[in-house]
This record gives structure tokens, C-alpha cells and sequence, in this order.
């Protein structure tokens, strides 16, 4: 039977809801293991009332009045309106003092150079944040190094060594490093990079991802079979690549070869999409477009992003992230007859926007950043990203499907107008407390000349525990499944934690259709275990089945369209998983990539359902494999500590 627990509201830590703000189960499971205080004794000894006072103290303190934003700020999280960040709740009012998730490094090509960027890398994810290094300046494997004679093994086994300075920090209580690691297409080295999450136990922290010019995709829409060239960073020689053996010719380059004899661009593109089908990596990032819009090319452009891709950043740079809970803002008063506008709360959504623009700015300034040279560009470039979340269950609530026209054209209404409300928000903080340090020559200044307190305003993160606690669906994402298990941490015991979850909408649709508890039941069984409600046993209403589509109801297609209608009013870039059934095609991973540039998002990530083991949402039929490794002979809870999901915390709150 599914777990009826994980829905219903609870008070606990205080007996009444004026202390818990009527969480649900899970939401209160996961303040309690990750976010609220906690005795020398592990015994916590905060509410969550508690909680976001003390967040909502510490970010107004940076105010020249705290006491008339105190109150404000408090509001907006207690009714879940708007999260912050992870590291803003758990570390704000407290020792560590850092506020941000998502950072990116440096890594010039020197061994000095890299070992300071792996002591940022501690510090940063010694504090619970996430980090993104580009490996595009490392000279490749088999280079001369002229101090000492040899040769260097390359930029892959300096990214394993970064990886195991990740291993070595433990963030927070339960908060795993997570990181990216990006490569230039035309690196030397990057067939390797490519290949190197075929083995799943190397850099089990980090994601990757290819950064490509235009010059590239156009090549794949209409030159396939050109020859793939490389450029070593170093001394900026061109090669062709050898099929055989993955290294650079640099010798044949320019002269008559026997094309069958090294990469084609085709090759290349085709060999990204198959490894990606087979593991989710690597992603593609889409460079020119995020530097076409980069707000400050007078200080440098951008190489690399944060863990989960939604944020490029320039070396040192951290942004201050948190997400408007979308579903807060329905009319349920409204009549179902009424147009879809009608049914949104376009006031409280405006109030929203403008008070959480101005936490995250005050965010900047509260902020205990764990290096000087982070500090001084954070405090210069000050980006912050209002994002989304709960977009499916406002979906649900309106009655209108994931995969449609209508669904897409509310996104970038609603898109237009949290920018423009952000935007404006803005310009009158710059007009109260000056614009930031670099905007002069800045995007803003040059090109469309409007004063700004934050090089930019709006970032569409991923939201893990943070739509836990506001009890909403995360990020722009369809809902996982109506029902479904989540493994999302691990007590102080390290035990993974599992929670059960069933949308509280669809439930309310089921119950409001007249269903019985008996046939809600079997209905949420099927569901669980299916990730679909398409074939099940119960009679459902058409209404109901043309509304509740989960994420494996959604075409790779549609999953594409969602992200670019969002990223035509997003400053920064979209955190969107493209997910596919288990029995998707290569092919169809393909068409997705190239959709994705076509329609103008800035990079894509996919994810193939099964693809890896303990993948963060699971369906209920997966306890099968953990009853087929007990047969075997290894027990399931070993197995999976042994095998930690590396995807698991990065895929959480950006």
C-alpha cells in the first residue's frame, strides 16, 4: 500500500499552527534534518516560525531601517509565497554566515592556480554552496611542461582531483558538494570529456556539460561531415582528432586526410547525444547566446556555469537565488468560467516580486562570502536570481495541461511579468542606494540604458527541498508523478530518508469527482507505480485525464518549448530537466538538442527515467530492484551508500 503520510498538515514543534504554518509531514521532516537548528545534542531547539524569523532578521539587518523589512520579509516565507536558497535558511543568523548556493572558479593553467581553486572549492562547499570551473585553459594530456621536462595527464585527471577535495567536505549536516565542470567543444581533450561519465563512480560530483559557439550547431544542422577541429589553449595549434585513439593530429591539420580516419563534427554531436541517452550527461551549454546577453562584458565574458546550468557566472562571481511559489497566487474564489488572467492574483504577484527583489538584494550585503576575492566581485556585480516554482500545480489549479499552447502562452505572460516587476524594482533601489559597481559600460548602461542596483534580476533555478517546504512542485518541471517516492537526504544516523508524495490537487479533483477512499487509493497504487494515470482501472473523468500529465505524459518536445517560453524573459538562463521514458530513442534525445538551440534556449540537459540507480524521484515499482540486490546477496541499504546518487543534492535548489 502507498504511504498515506506526506500530505496532510501536522503541527509539530509547537503543537499549534501558529508554529508550523500548517506544513506538511514531509516538509516538516525536512526542516527538521536540514534547516532548524539543533542542540550540541542533535536535538533541534528551533521552530520553523522560528526559522524564518531568524532568516528574515538577519537579511533586514542590511537595511538602513530593519525594523520596517522585517516583518515584510517574514510574511513572504511563512505563507511560501517565496523560498530562498538553501544556504540563505540554513545559514542565515548563524556562524557560517553564507547566503549563496551557486558559485563559479577560476582554473588558469598553472599548478598553483589550480590548487587555490580547489581551496575555494572547500571553502565554498565547506559553507553548503555549489561550484562551476571551466577545464577549457588546461593544456591537454600529453603536453610538455617545460619546467620539469614531462608530460601532464591533462584537464580530466586534475577534474578527478577536484572531485575528491568535493568528498572530502561535507556540507552542512546533510548537503553533498555539487559542482560542474565544463569543457570547450573544440578542446583537445574533449572526446575524453564526453566519455568520462561511462564510468559512474569517476567525478560523482560533478555534472558536465559542453560549452558550443553557434559556429558548431550550424555545422550539425548543415555540415556533418566536416572534420572536427581542436585548438590546444595553450599555444593555440589546430588539429584534427584521431579515431583511433582520441588525440589531437596536429600535424594533419590543413593537409589531405582520409576523413574516415578522424572526428567529424557529426560524429562528435552524435557521440555527446549517445552519452547523454545513456547517462543524462553531458549536457550541452550554448556559449554565444549567454554571452550575447552577458550584463557586464566590460568585466569579462562568461565560460561556465553553476552546478545545475542555470546560472553563467564569471570567475569568483555567486548569485543569490530564491523562487516565487507560482500556485501561492491562484483565485480559488474566482469562476472556473472565467479567463485564465482572472484566476491569478496579479496584485499579491507584484507585491511578491518587489519584496523578494529587494531581500535578495539586501541578501548581497548580509552575506558572509568564504573568500575575499568572491566577496569583492559579489559586492561589484551583485546578481541576483528571482526564480519560479509550483508552475505545474498552477497548471492543475487552472485546468490547464503541461504539453499545450495555453500552457506556454500563460509562461510568458507570467515570464514578462515578474521581469518587468523585478526590472522595475530594481531601478528604484538603484535610485535609493546607488547602481552596482560596474555598471557603467555594462549591458544596462551601453545598450539599454536604465539604472541598476543588481547586474541582473531573474534566474529560473531547480527547487528541491525548498518546494518541499513551501508544498509545491518544483521549479517550471511537470509534476514527477501524482504519487511517487523521493529520496532526499540522510538522517544524523546516515540512513536515506524516503518520503512518500501524492499532489494535493489531484487528490482534491479525486475526492471532488465523487471517488470513494477505496478507488482514491487504487488510483494513487497506479499511479505510483506507473507515473501516469494514462491506462488506469478506475474511471476517470476526461477533465481529469487531460489536466493531470505528468512528466512522463509530456513529450521531449514540450518538455523544450516550456523552457525556451520561460527563457525569453529570464536574465540568466532556465534550469530544466528534458525527461524521457525509459524506452526513448537516441534519435529523439537528438531531436531534443537541436530543438533546443532552434527555439533559443541557453543549454539543455536530459534525463532518461532508469538511466542511472537511485535516481532522486523514483516510481514504486523500483523497490523490485532492491528486493533483486537483497536476493543477490548485498544488502540494499549498503548498496546504496555504497553507490551514493551523485545527482542527488545537485539537483537541488540551484
Amino acid at each position: 500500500m502507498v504511504s498515506k503520510g506526506g500530505n496532510g498538515s501536522t503541527d509539530q514543534f509547537g503543537g499549534d499552527g501558529q508554529q508550523t504554518g500548517s506544513f506538511t509531514e514531509n516538509a516538516l521532516r525536512v526542516l527538521e534534518n536540514r534547516y532548524l537548528k539543533k542542540d550540541t545534542g542533535g536535538t533541534v531547539d528551533e521552530t520553523p516560525r522560528q526559522l524564518f524569523q531568524r532568516v528574515a532578521d538577519h537579511v533586514a539587518g542590511a537595511e538602513k531601517d530593519p525594523e520596517a523589512w522585517k516583518g515584510a520579509f517574514f510574511d513572504m516565507m511563512w505563507s511560501r509565497k517565496f523560498m530562498p536558497n538553501s544556504p540563505t535558511l540554513m545559514n542565515a543568523g548563524r556562524p557560517l554566515g553564507m547566503l549563496s548556493a551557486c558559485f563559479v572558479l577560476p582554473l588558469e593553467d598553472s599548478i598553483a592556480d589550480i590548487m587555490e581553486t580547489a581551496r575555494q572549492i572547500a571553502l565554498v562547499q565547506r559553507a553548503g554552496g555549489g561550484t562551476g570551473v571551466d577545464l577549457s585553459k588546461l593544456r591537454p594530456r600529453g603536453s610538455i611542461v617545460q619546467s620539469s621536462g614531462g608530460t601532464t595527464e591533462g584537464p580530466l585527471s586534475f577534474l578527478r582531483m577536484l572531485s575528491s577535495v568535493t568528498d572530502a567536505i561535507q556540507q552542512g549536516a546533510f548537503r553533498r558538494g555539487a559542482n560542474m565542470g565544463t569543457m570547450r567543444i573544440d578542446h583537445p581533450d574533449v572526446l575524453s570529456f564526453i566519455r568520462l561519465k561511462e564510468d559512474l563512480t569517476r567525478v560523482t560530483n560533478y555534472n558536465l556539460s559542453c560549452t558550443v559557439p553557434d559556429a558548431f550547431m550550424e555545422q550539425v544542422k548543415s555540415d556533418r561531415d566536416a572534420l572536427h577541429v581542436v585548438v590546444s589553449p595553450h599555444d593555440g595549434k589546430r588539429a584534427y582528432v584521431r579515431k583511433a585513439d582520441d588525440s589531437a593530429d596536429y600535424e594533419a591539420f590543413g593537409t589531405p586526410v582520409d576523413a574516415a580516419d578522424y572526428w567529424t563534427v557529426g560524429d562528435v554531436f552524435e557521440l555527446i547525444v549517445r552519452k547523454a541517452w545513456e547517462s543524462g550527461e553531458p549536457g550541452l551549454i550554448f556559449l554565444d547566446r549567454i554571452n550575447e546577453v552577458n550584463p557586464t562584458p566590460n568585466v569579462g565574458p562568461m565560460t561556465s556555469t553553476n552546478p545545475c546550468g542555470e546560472q553563467p557566472l564569471l570567475p569568483y562571481e555567486a548569485c543569490n537565488l530564491g523562487s516565487l511559489n507560482l500556485a501561492a497566487f491562484y483565485k480559488p474564489d474566482a469562476p472556473k468560467t472565467a479567463a485564465l488572467e482572472d484566476r491569478i492574483d496579479w496584485e499579491g504577484l507584484e507585491r511578491t516580486v518587489r519584496t523578494a527583489i529587494r531581500f535578495l538584494d539586501d541578501v548581497v550585503e548580509a552575506n558572509n562570502y568564504p573568500t575575499p576575492e568572491i566577496d569583492r566581485m559579489c559586492r561589484a556585480n551583485r546578481k541576483i536570481g528571482l526564480g519560479v516554482m509550483g508552475w505545474a500545480d498552477l497548471l492543475f489549479q487552472l485546468g490547464v495541461r503541461y504539453d499545450g499552447e495555453d500552457a506556454l502562452a500563460l509562461a510568458r505572460r507570467m515570464g514578462s511579468f515578474i521581469r518587468e516587476q523585478a526590472w522595475d524594482e530594481d531601478s528604484r533601489l538603484a535610485d535609493e542606494k546607488g547602481v552596482f559597481a560596474y555598471w557603467e559600460g555594462s549591458r544596462w548602461d551601453t545598450v539599454l540604458g536604465r539604472k541598476m542596483r543588481n547586474a541582473h534580476c531573474v534566474t529560473i533555478a531547480p527547487t528541491g527541498t525548498i518546494s518541499i517546504i513551501a508544498g509545491c512542485s518544483g521549479g517550471i518541471e511537470p509534476i514527477f508523478s501524482l504519487v511517487f517516492k523521493r529520496q532526499v537526504m540522510r538522517d544524523s544516523s546516515g540512513k536515506a530518508q524516503i518520503m512518500f508524495e501524492a499532489n494535493p490537487v489531484f487528490l482534491a479533483a479525486l475526492q471532488a469527482d465523487g471517488m470513494t477512499p477505496e478507488q482514491i487509493e487504487t488510483v494513487k497504487e497506479y499511479a505510483c507505480e506507473r507515473g501516469t494515470i494514462d491506462g488506469c482501472p478506475i474511471e476517470l473523468s476526461s477533465e481529469i485525464r487531460r489536466v493531470f500529465r505528468s512528466a512522463r505524459d509530456v513529450g521531449p518536445e514540450w518538455h523544450v518549448k516550456m523552457q525556451a517560453a520561460w527563457q525569453e524573459y529570464t536574465d540568466a538562463a532556465v534550469s530544466k530537466t528534458i525527461n524521457f521514458p525509459p524506452e526513448a530513442t537516441v534519435e529523439e534525445v537528438e531531436t531534443a538538442y537541436l530543438l533546443a538551440y532552434a527555439t533559443g534556449c541557453k543549454g539543455i540537459t536530459v534525463y532518461r527515467d532508469g538511466s542511472r540507480q537511485n535516481q532522486p524521484m523514483a516510481l514504486e515499482s523500483k523497490k523490485k530492484a532492491s528486493a533483486d540486490t537483497a536476493a543477490a546477496g548485498e544488502d540494499p541499504a549498503a548498496a546504496q551508500e555504497r553507490e551514493q546518487a551523485e545527482i542527488l543534492d545537485m539537483l537541488l535548489d540551484g
